[in-house]
């Protein structure tokens, strides 16, 4: 699409607003205007008052929507704010008028929207209130602004638990089986790139020796640990235990909040690999089958049937571990609300103690768009119809929203939710999404995510990120470096850690 700004106003931003209306646009710097090329125009100046007002003009076709707002001045409020604020508004009207469409989570662009619901709530604004303030000021719609609140609620309950000086772990296993075609994470299937699996384990132990000594130097508690993918259980009985060993010699796992093996494909679960999970202590899994249609799991890239699901999930039962997780995926492409709706019954009614309903989101990388180019809607067809059912199902049967994040190009500008049956929430995701506590990540593709826990002023906390190598193959070529001693090699990532925390006061 063609996009001008004018203005102090961040790009960036206004290319997440476009994207509310426009899903998978691109913004290339040579788009040429054309037939279904949309194009946007935004202008923002400073009034007097020390506040600001917003232009936009929104073109597609021959059809020609303007709007304006403004933001008054509040020595509260930075300027950033207010000219987000006045952005997005003008963005919103103009967009709702052209489209004939009202998104659902208005002017909401973030990961984060129980961020921003959290932020009124602490702020004494009261439930209700708060809710007021998103409806009326952010054009939530009334659902979406009570589920966020809602989300907040329980997120700000979990945290007041959280022991001080205590850190997570996150252990990245990017393998799959075969890749759905809807994915954009750094996951390998072919024979050449599983044969790294074993070299791989090696080096994650390797990290997992320095990550531990950095938390004992740190005098930190580990209080969860994540392992994600990928697919974790895409490693061989014999092969998990190797990595979750090496876990146990470092720490005593019983102690753990939390302990998470996202088993995730039910064509790569066994009755072994379970044991051997439970043995070394794991305390919550997912058995991942987003849909229980078979056509619409074959289109996706699954190889794995309805069948294996339920058989997966009552091996998974069987196994006596704490919480399973079953993740479900809203508008995928096929699916319609009468098997989606059909899909969360079933799934009800073998009742785990979490469902994470997702909405289909695709990344630019993503094989799908390869042979359908049209996946993406503004609308989101039945997808906004599924995702609702979803969520008046789960509170009937007695889950509560415990977390939720949203994404660029998703179908209908919807989110993505976790519910938990009472005490059992995934502790990690919360920790995760409110960015209150440090998480340590090994592995190809891990983010380590450093972060303060001194909050100054109202100011959001300081967070640092540590980049490991994104592909297994670079991540095993940095550990080579790191284990022959060669000059090629990277500083230790310790040196990093230690200096944040140094300022942070911390003594070691």
């Amino acid at each position: 699409m063609i996009l001008k700004v004018d203005g102090n106003i961040n790009r960036y931003y206004v290319q997440t607003l476009c994207m509310v209306f426009f899903p998978g646009a691109t913004f290339g710097e040579n788009e040429q205007s054309g037939d279904g090329v949309p194009e946007v125009s935004v202008n923002v100046y400073p009034d007097a008052d020390g506040g600001v007002t917003a232009y936009v003009s929104m073109k597609l076709n021959d059809k020609v929507c303007d709007a304006s707002a403004s933001v008054s001045g509040d020595e509260s409020v930075t300027i950033a704010t207010r000219e987000s604020i006045a952005v997005g508004r003008a963005m919103f009207s103009a967009g709702k008028e052209l489209l004939a469409h009202t998104p659902p989570w208005g002017i909401l662009t973030g990961v984060r929207p129980a961020k921003i619901a959290g932020a009124l709530i602490r702020a004494g604004n009261g439930i209700t209130k708060s809710k007021r303030i998103l409806r009326d000021e952010y054009f939530l719609n009334p659902q979406k602004a009570a589920l966020a609140v809602s989300v907040a609620s329980l997120e700000m309950k979990i945290l007041k638990k959280a022991q001080p000086k205590t850190c997570s772990l996150y252990i990245s296993i990017p393998f799959c089986p075969t890749r759905c075609s809807y994915c954009s994470f750094v996951s390998y299937t072919t024979p050449r790139l599983l044969s790294l699996i074993d070299p791989y384990i090696e080096a994650l132990c390797s990290d997992l020796d320095d990550t531990f000594n950095i938390i004992k130097r740190l005098g930190m508690r580990l209080s969860t640990i994540y392992i994600g993918g990928g697919t974790p259980t895409t490693l061989s009985a014999d092969q998990l235990r190797r990595l979750l060993s090496c876990i146990s010699e470092h720490t005593d796992t019983s102690e753990l909040a939390e302990f998470t093996l996202e088993a995730g494909r039910p064509d790569t679960i066994t009755a072994e690999k379970l044991a051997v999970a439970k043995e070394y202590g794991v305390t919550r899994i997912s058995v991942n089958t987003q849909t229980l249609n078979d056509d619409i799991l074959r289109e996706i890239g699954r190889r794995h049937t309805a069948k294996d699901f339920f058989e997966a999930f009552r091996l998974a039962k069987e196994s006596g571990i704490k919480d399973i997780n079953v993740d479900l995926i809203a508008g995928l492409p096929g699916d319609d609300f009468r098997n989606f709706s059909e899909t969360v019954d079933r799934i009800i009614e073998l009742d785990p103690t979490n469902i994470t309903v997702h909405t289909f989101c695709v990344k630019k990388a993503a094989e799908v768009l390869k042979s359908n180019s049209n996946v993406y809607s503004v609308s989101g067809g039945d997808a906004g119809k599924s995702v609702s059912y979803s969520q008046i199902k789960a509170k009937f049967a007695g889950y509560k929203p415990y977390y939720m994040y949203r994404q660029k190009n998703t179908v209908g500008n919807l989110e993505n939710v976790g519910f938990a049956k009472e005490g059992h929430e995934g502790l990690y995701n919360v920790y995760m999404m409110e960015e209150t506590q440090t998480i340590f990540a090994i592995g190809a593709g891990a983010v380590t995510k450093l972060v303060s826990e001194k909050v100054e002023n109202g100011k959001d906390r300081r967070i640092e990120r540590i980049f490991t190598p994104k592909y297994p193959y670079e991540y095993l070529r940095e550990y080579d470096l790191r284990r022959t001693g060669s000059p090629e090699a990277k500083p230790p990532v310790s040196d990093e850690i230690f200096a944040f925390f140094k300022e942070e006061g911390y003594e070691f």
